[in-house]
């Protein structure tokens, strides 16, 4: 039976994630998920495919602020509610609204100030800033793929409210990666916010719906998630994330690896690892480590 092993979140896209034994979900994601991103002046997304050293940003969720660190840097705060920006302020006092783009996905976000920007700018020696996601606005994911689904929305992930990943499709990339003498990767080098054991490795490509039993008795209240593309990897998973760069004696892996054996023909020879989701129903639940889920599986025609 699928359970859910572990929960992450990345409050700034590109940054360190958060390991947590739970998590609410919104009809967006994951609470906090992506809904900050460094940018730079011109208001454009940067990424660890340029500027791996995101990955040592770490984050922590307080009280009402997202604590902020890196190595050689003094600790950051910005507002957990966008509100706390200054929305309801004056309008001469409210924050910057900032036309920005996620790939080919229009999004807007709010400038969290001089203090952040001039952080930020120093920690990655160009000059940035940092947006929080405008709540007054929504980002729609892409139509061909939510359609049969009533649509989605999320904040400034890649493309698609929830990734998830089956722990054995990890194990078995593993044992490929030993095979050859390369080191073991952990699974944060691939970002899910969802670990499933009790799966297949791979079993995830062919997951339709996910049913996470909810801690009620009560069958309505369970979530229930759609799968509905598998993930397109970039180079991102050749960066370590404890050291902000690729490893110097295997700078192309695991993406050289997985070209073996998960170039996908139906995404034009792409690589693909882990599934992205949408929430069909249980938004404002949360998902708990150790959940059980019941999966129902297709196999195209």
């Amino acid at each position: 039976m699928p359970t859910i092993s572990e929960l992450f979140v990345y409050p700034i896209k590109s940054c360190a994630g958060i390991a947590l034994d739970a998590a609410r979900l919104l009809a967006t994601g994951l609470e906090y998920d992506r809904g900050w991103m460094a940018t730079d002046l011109s208001g454009a997304m940067l990424t660890q495919r340029a500027y791996p050293r995101l990955a040592l940003i770490e984050v922590e969720i307080g009280a009402r602020d997202l604590l902020i660190r890196a190595p050689g840097m003094s600790e950051l705060r910005t507002p957990l509610d966008a509100a706390e920006l200054g929305l309801a302020a004056d309008a001469a006092m409210a924050p910057a609204q900032v036309h920005t783009t996620v790939w080919r996905d229009a999004a807007v976000g709010l400038d969290t100030g001089e203090t952040t920007a001039a952080w930020f700018s120093e920690f990655l020696g160009i000059p940035a800033r940092l947006l929080r996601f405008d709540p007054r606005h929504e980002r729609t994911v892409d139509p061909d793929y939510t359609a049969d689904h009533g649509g989605a929305t999320t904040m400034f992930a890649d493309g698609f409210p929830l990734l998830v990943i089956g722990q054995a499709s990890l194990d078995d990339l593993n044992v490929r990666l030993n095979a050859k003498g390369a080191p073991s990767i952990p699974m944060n080098r691939f970002r899910p916010n969802i670990v499933l054991t009790g799966i297949d490795a791979y079993e995830e490509d062919y997951v339709e719906t996910l049913t996470v039993n909810a801690d009620s008795a009560d069958p309505a209240s369970n979530v229930q998630l759609s799968f509905v593309k598998l993930c397109a990897r970039c180079p991102m998973p050749t960066v370590d994330q404890a050291k902000g760069a690729p490893d110097p004696a295997w700078p192309n892996e695991p993406t050289d690896t997985l070209s073996v054996y998960r170039a996908n023909a139906q995404r034009d020879g792409a690589v693909t690892f882990g599934n992205n989701a949408l929430i069909a129903r249980g938004a404002g639940a949360w998902l708990r480590v150790g959940q059980n889920a019941d999966a129902e599986l297709g196999f195209g025609d």
